[in-house]
This record gives structure tokens, C-alpha cells and sequence, in this order.
């Protein structure tokens, strides 16, 4: 069976997951593991308090953390699935020098997410008129960036709450 996802949802769901805030927590908690009560401000210092609380609270809500008894912040199964997503763009991004050869870790995957969301707008394009148009595309790096989308589209499947459009913030 195959989910199909309209532009909207897409949308919403690249704008919601490309949130440097989101990306950061996300990937520390994996790379680093839980982080402890009171610790957020401290591990993610670089984030203002504003970013990092809507980083947390938009993770809770979205079922990619929770607060495990003993630890602290964690990641849930559909989290540490986006982390791999997170993975997967950012070694695509890196291997092809996308958007530039040097290039901060949540900027690559804001790109990459970008760069699948035109590729679901066009999608009855020629499969390598959604590469940027600067860069050499090659049918690798097309077949690479399709399983990418397809990580991508899988996860939304799972969760697919992530399409819908952000509830305002009272």
C-alpha cells in the first residue's frame, strides 16, 4: 500500500522537521544519549531558552521524546527513527557537497529536506530536474536522494500527525 501525501502535508511536515532547534535535540539525545533534568539549557547552550523549550515541547508533542524515570530526556522509537532519517540526509548531503562542501550538520538537513519536498512538487518531472541546477547530477546521486525520500515518506506513513499543520501556540 502506498501512502500519498498532498504538497501541504509535506510542507508542514519538512517545516516541523527541518527546525534547527528539533534537529539539535534530536540528534544530541542520540548521539550523547538521554539528557538529565535541568541539563537541556546546558547541553544545547547554543539554543535560546525560547528555542530550546519550543525544541522540547514540539518533540513531546510529536512523540519523538519523553522523560524517562531516572534519566532524563530521551528519545522514543519514532525519534530515534527520525535521527536516522537526520543520518541519511546529512550523509547524502556530505557526499555530494550539498548545499556547500563545508557546511553546519542542521543546515545540510534543512537543505536536504528542502530539496525532497520540490522533489515531491515536481514529482512527474524528469527524476534529476529537482537536483540543483548548479550541481552535476548523476543517476547516483538521484537513487541516493530517492531513498532518502523514501525514509522520509516511511516515517510520515508512521507518523503522520507530522503533516499536519502546527497547532497555534496559546
Amino acid at each position: 500500500m502506498t501512502i500519498r501525501f498532498t504538497p501541504t502535508e509535506i510542507r508542514n511536515a519538512v517545516e516541523l522537521l527541518a527546525s534547527h532547534p528539533l534537529i539539535r535535540l534530536v540528534t544530541e539525545i542520540d548521539d550523547n544519549g538521554a539528557i538529565p533534568p535541568r541539563r537541556v539549557a546546558n547541553t544545547l547552550s547554543d539554543l535560546s531558552r525560547h528555542q530550546q523549550r519550543s525544541a522540547t515541547d514540539a518533540a513531546r508533542a510529536y512523540g519523538l521524546v519523553r522523560t524517562a524515570p531516572g534519566t532524563g530526556l530521551d528519545l522514543t522509537e519514532p525519534g530515534s527513527e527520525l535521527a536516522d532519517l537526520y543520518d541519511a540526509a546529512a550523509r547524502w548531503a556530505r557526499r555530494h557537497a550539498y548545499p556547500r562542501p563545508v557546511c553546519e550538520f542542521s543546515s545540510r538537513i534543512r537543505h536536504v529536506l528542502d530539496l525532497v519536498n520540490q522533489s515531491s512538487v515536481v514529482q512527474d518531472a524528469e527524476a534529476s530536474s529537482w537536483l540543483p541546477a548548479a550541481r552535476p547530477s548523476s543517476t547516483e546521486a538521484v537513487a541516493e536522494l530517492s531513498r532518502v525520500r523514501a525514509l522520509l515518506f516511511q516515517w510520515l506513513a508512521d507518523n503522520p500527525r507530522a503533516t499536519q499543520a502546527p497547532e497555534p501556540v496559546a
